[in-house]
């Protein structure tokens, strides 16, 4: 994930498909530093069956930061991004500085053929 000309976020999972999306990071003990997974086509997120908090970067079809949402805990029923959100990008709270982003602040999702598993999608 880049921001700006920099990478942001090094490991970055996509989640694309309905099953994917479903499943988002339900299952998992963590992420881990520098780790995000990016959702598309969803404007609202639950942490239901969660086992840890997550920071929440909402972001419109241009890619650019509807809302920021920090240390969401399991258990939340909707976090909505507002109507504009077209995919969120969650990670572990506290393992990225979410703070620093900036409502319309445009964020891109870049593959790195180079760097073998840095960007994935989930499958």
């Amino acid at each position: 994930m880049m921001r700006g000309d920099e990478v942001w976020v090094r490991r970055t999972a996509r989640a694309a498909t309905w099953l994917t999306r479903l499943r988002g990071l339900l299952g998992r003990r963590a992420l881990g530093p520098d780790a995000a997974l990016l959702i598309e086509r969803c404007g609202a997120v639950h942490t239901v069956g969660m086992r840890f908090a997550i920071d929440l970067v909402f972001l419109d079809r241009a890619w650019q930061v509807t809302r920021v949402v920090q240390n969401v805990p399991p258990g939340r029923l909707m976090v909505g991004g507002g109507w504009r959100a077209a995919r969120v990008l969650e990670s572990e709270a506290g393992c990225l500085d979410v703070a620093a982003l900036r409502i319309g602040e445009a964020l891109t999702w870049r593959p790195d053929a180079a760097e073998p598993g840095a960007c994935e999608t989930v499958a």
